[in-house]
C-alpha cells in the first residue's frame, strides 16, 4: 500500500486522480482523460543543474563589477554598478528601493546559486537526512524565481523615464549582458532540478 501510495497523483486540470508507473529520466505521464501533463522526470537532472548553476555563478562575478548602467547627463558622463546604484538610491532617501534591487539583485542570486549546489550535492551522494528541509529550500527557490526579474523591471522603469523626458542619454553596460545571463542560467537550473530525487532511496534499501 505504502508503495502504490507513492504513485497516486491527481492531474491539475481534471483532477482525475490515478497510479502512474515509476518513469525512467527523459519521460513523461499524462492524464488518461484531458491529455494534460501530469508529471515528468528531467534527463541528467543533477549534472544539468550543477552545469546552469555554475555558468550562473561565473557570471555573477562581471554582473557586479562591471557597470549595468552608462549615463550622459548634459556633457556628463558617468557609469553605475549594481551596488553604486542600490548605494545612490539609499543616499536619496529611496532605502525601500534601494533594499529591493540589493535583494533581487545581489543576495538573492548567490543565494540561489548556492542553495542548488547544496541541493545537487547532497542528493548526488544519496543522503537521506533533511530531506524536508532540502524540499523546503527547492519550493523556496521555485517560488521566488520570479523575482529575479524585478530589478530589470525597474531599471527598465528609470531607462523609459529618462527617454521619455529627453533628459539624458542611457546606454546598457557590459554588466547588464553578464546579469541578464545570470537570470536566465538560474532559472533554467531551478528547471532542471528533479526535486523527487531527494526522496529517491539508495540503491539496496526499500
Amino acid at each position: 500500500m505504502e508503495e502504490a501510495m507513492k504513485h497516486i497523483l491527481a492531474c491539475e486540470t481534471c483532477g482525475l486522480v490515478q497510479r502512474i508507473e515509476e518513469l525512467p529520466p527523459g519521460a513523461a505521464a499524462e492524464c488518461c482523460r484531458c491529455g494534460w501533463l501530469i508529471t515528468k522526470r528531467t534527463v541528467n537532472s543533477l549534472s544539468r543543474t550543477a552545469a546552469f548553476s555554475l555558468a550562473a555563478l561565473i557570471f555573477y562575478v562581471p554582473a557586479n563589477i562591471y557597470p549595468i548602467l552608462r549615463m550622459e547627463y548634459y556633457g556628463a558622463y558617468s557609469e553605475n554598478t549594481v551596488w553604486d546604484g542600490c548605494v545612490r538610491l539609499f543616499q536619496d532617501g529611496q532605502w525601500p528601493v534601494a533594499v529591493i534591487v540589493f535583494l533581487a539583485s545581489i543576495l538573492i542570486p548567490v543565494v540561489k546559486l548556492l542553495s542548488l549546489f547544496l541541493l545537487v550535492v547532497t542528493t548526488k551522494l544519496k543522503s537521506t537526512r533533511l530531506r524536508r528541509e532540502r524540499t523546503w529550500i527547492y519550493k523556496v527557490i521555485d517560488v521566488i524565481g520570479p523575482w529575479a526579474m524585478l530589478d530589470v523591471f525597474v531599471l527598465a522603469v528609470l531607462v523609459s523615464l529618462v527617454k521619455l523626458q529627453r533628459i539624458a542619454t542611457v546606454l546598457p553596460g557590459p554588466g547588464l549582458l553578464a546579469f541578464t545571463a545570470v537570470v536566465v542560467l538560474t532559472l533554467l537550473a531551478s528547471a532542471s532540478f528533479d526535486p523527487r530525487l531527494i526522496w529517491e532511496e539508495p540503491r539496496g534499501k526499500s
